[in-house]
């Protein structure tokens, strides 16, 4: 596009807007040019580490955390893209899931640097001065889940029997799996972890269930024409998702947080070892995209090598 085409378009775009074109290019005139300080907003970003006590490695566990935070924003970005797609070719549902996948990977390739760039003796002194604070505490990573697939897949595994879609979303909110991180489900008590949690978050969740109840990715694939869902690029980016996030993601998590803890309860209290596990749970997002065996042997055999169709 050259000059005179360049601004004819911006006339005709301000003018549709009802805007005078020539006091945005005089606006343009006087602007100072951007910097990449001021678009990355660096110095806001920079500011946001906050230490709690005068151990260093305190500060490489605060950003390790910040970034997986930045980065659940950019995998709800990208789910954001396909649930709000109507009549989504399996092309565009196949690049959005295979982006949030590499993002996963990231997450699970990163664990190393939390596990091999904290001193062990470090870590157990400032961890105490987090409680009964824990990574549990993510919403974002909670919406993550809810916009996966359905509320049934997310429900604890005792009490899924139990409930169906005409659950109400509040009584599907208190058997959700995670849940188990900090309820008594004989006297239904729940600790500061949970408590603290649902305070902040509880009403922003159920929106959550609410919004994705039919756009959700499981549902928006079997929405999807019978041709496209039979797409193998597009059901291999659907495991190689599931795999990636409740298995591959969910094992790296559990075995840096081995390294550190040991037995120990976490911060939060709660029995993070039977929590965490993929076979305890069996979180699976696209059930009916897994085989009998392989579902039998969720978390239990390495399906990486079987996961493409």
């Amino acid at each position: 596009m050259n000059r005179e085409e360049l601004l004819k378009a911006i006339d005709a775009k301000y003018t549709a807007m009802g805007q005078d074109p020539d006091v945005h290019l005089s606006g343009l005139l006087h602007a100072e040019p951007m910097t990449y300080w001021d678009f990355v907003q660096v110095d806001a970003l920079l500011g946001l580490q906050t230490q709690r006590t005068q151990l260093p490695d305190e500060m490489v566990f605060i950003m390790y955390h910040q970034i997986n935070e930045l980065l659940f924003k950019m995998i709800l970005w990208e789910m954001d893209q396909i649930s709000h797609t109507e009549n989504i070719k399996p092309e565009k549902f196949v690049m959005h899931l295979m982006r949030i996948s590499r993002y996963f990977d990231m997450l699970s390739n990163s664990f190393d640097i939390m596990g091999e760039g904290m001193e062990l003796e470090q870590y157990m002194k400032f961890r105490d001065t987090l409680t009964p604070a824990s990574g549990f505490q993510s919403a974002q990573y909670r919406m993550i889940e809810i916009a996966s697939t359905e509320l049934i897949n997310l429900i604890d595994y005792r009490f899924r029997k139990t409930i169906d879609r005409d659950t109400p979303y509040e009584h599907a909110f208190e058997h959700m799996y995670w849940q188990v991180a900090g309820k008594d489900f004989k006297t239904g008590k729940k600790n500061k972890l949970l408590t603290n949690f649902e305070d902040k978050y509880k009403k922003k969740l159920i929106d959550h269930m609410k919004d994705y109840n039919e756009i959700n990715l499981w549902t928006k694939f079997k929405q999807l024409p019978k041709e496209y869902q039979e797409d193998k690029s597009l059901i291999n980016a659907m495991r190689h998702y599931d795999f990636t996030v409740n298995i591959d993601w969910t094992i790296h998590h559990l075995d840096a947080a081995k390294k550190y803890l040991g037995d120990a309860a976490a911060t939060g209290g709660s029995d993070w070892q039977k929590y965490m596990h993929p076979k305890y749970q069996r979180r699976i997002f696209f059930p009916e995209l897994w085989s009998q065996d392989e579902l039998e042997n969720w978390g239990v055999t390495n399906l990486e090598g079987i996961k493409k169709v």
